[in-house]
């Protein structure tokens, strides 16, 4: 699903305008990307949560020319999906 189908399903159930469930989407994803430049986590009920983690520095080695590389630390985003998700998924969604 892309985000045009996911905007129009999401409209269609709730039965907000196109325009305005685009803007309230767009609302949500931008007050969670202020909380992830702040380092915080967001957690919405019911789903998941999601987390800033910092992967370290580490050395990875070519395995052709056995040239070693440092790999700089960076910034990930992680998902952890609830319980409840996790055992309808694992179910095959029929939950």
């Amino acid at each position: 699903m892309n985000n045009k189908e996911f905007i129009a399903a999401l409209s269609k159930k709730s039965g907000y305008s196109h325009e305005d469930t685009q803007k309230l989407v767009r609302g949500v994803l931008d007050a969670m990307y202020a909380n992830f430049e702040e380092g915080e986590a967001v957690s919405i009920a019911n789903f998941g949560s999601f987390e800033v983690k910092k992967r370290l520095e580490r050395m990875i080695v070519n395995p052709q020319s056995k040239q070693r590389m440092l790999i700089p630390p960076k910034l990930v985003l992680n998902f952890k999906p609830f319980a409840s998700v996790k055992k309808t998924l694992k179910k095959g969604g029929d939950e």
